[in-house]
């Protein structure tokens, strides 16, 4: 069994960003993405890792990657180690298994969020307002409810540490542009549907998910992550019912438990019990092989 990996520590290459889970590494006209261990919840990284988190959220991506590349062009150069450039040789056994060679394209502005089903955050503000972002939803939705249909709700970007904020179309496109901005929901749209149809013939429901998209020799470009079980919410069919949040396949089941602590969800996060790693970790390994129809 490989050891968890928490960070990453290449001298030799130059670490542009730490987010929340990957470390970003600028290789010149290119970057390495690597995908650690780590995992947050409420925006707080814990302190320890989700053995083969990282495995599973690089080899999803790479999976939809490869389905939805004729809807739009992704930025996988490529995802075997042997292949990369000569300086990134040395660490070769860290970088198998969790990492992307990626092209170094220009990230918009926004979060490019498809919701198909009602849950989350947009479930908190239909409670107060059935016009949520600028949307006229129908009244009377239950918790976990499918849209009439599939909703473009992007967001703003935060700093890590902050929380992104939803906003409506018209503010996207004071920001992008009228054209641009129906271009990124058009794109958005295929994708989830796409992904949404393959995953339902898989036994799960792709409840919503987030996109990130960047301009690359002026065109739109598919970059990041895509559709793991950290931008997505992943619910098992033959479990889901409306009127009440549904089991998951992601950190949900860590952010139940979070919910249970005297925690006020800011820095330092609280320990984690063994159980509730491993029961979380085995959340992310089920995800995988429904999808892909593999193991690790």
């Amino acid at each position: 069994m490989t050891k968890p990996l928490t960070h990453t520590n290449f001298p030799d290459l130059k670490l542009i960003n730490r987010g929340k889970v990957r470390d970003l590494y600028d290789l010149g006209d290119s970057l390495l993405l690597v995908a650690t261990d780590r995992i947050s919840a409420y925006d707080v990284i814990m302190n320890e890792p989700i053995p083969h988190k990282g495995e599973v959220l690089t080899k999803l991506s790479l999976f939809w990657f490869d389905l939805l590349q004729d809807i739009v062009p992704n930025h996988l150069i490529s995802a075997d180690p042997d292949e990369y450039p000569a300086e990134c040789a040395p660490y070769r056994d860290d970088l198998r298994g969790r990492s992307m060679w990626v092209k170094k394209a220009e990230p918009l502005p926004v979060e490019c969020i498809v919701r198909g089903y009602i849950s989350g955050s947009f479930w908190k503000a239909y409670q107060k307002d059935t016009n949520v972002c600028g949307f006229a939803l129908p009244a009377g939705m239950k918790e976990s409810e499918q849209f009439p249909e599939v909703l473009f709700t992007p967001s703003t970007k935060a700093e890590q540490g902050l929380h992104d904020e939803n906003i409506s179309l018209e503010q996207m496109e004071e920001l992008l542009g009228k054209d641009v901005t129906a271009e990124i929901s058009e794109i958005c749209l295929n994708l989830y549907q796409k992904a949404a149809d393959y995953a339902r013939k898989r036994g799960i429901i792709i409840a919503d998910t987030k996109f990130e998209l960047g301009w690359y020799d002026g065109k739109l470009m598919l970059i990041d992550e895509v559709l793991t079980a950290d931008s997505s919410r992943f619910w098992p069919m033959d479990d889901y019912e409306t009127g009440r949040g549904q089991a998951s396949f992601d950190k949900q089941f860590l952010r139940d438990y979070l919910a249970t602590l005297d925690w006020d969800k800011q820095p330092p996060a609280p320990p984690l019990p063994a159980d509730i790693l491993e029961k979380t970790g085995a959340r992310y390994l089920e995800a995988v092989r429904k999808i892909t129809g593999k193991d690790l």
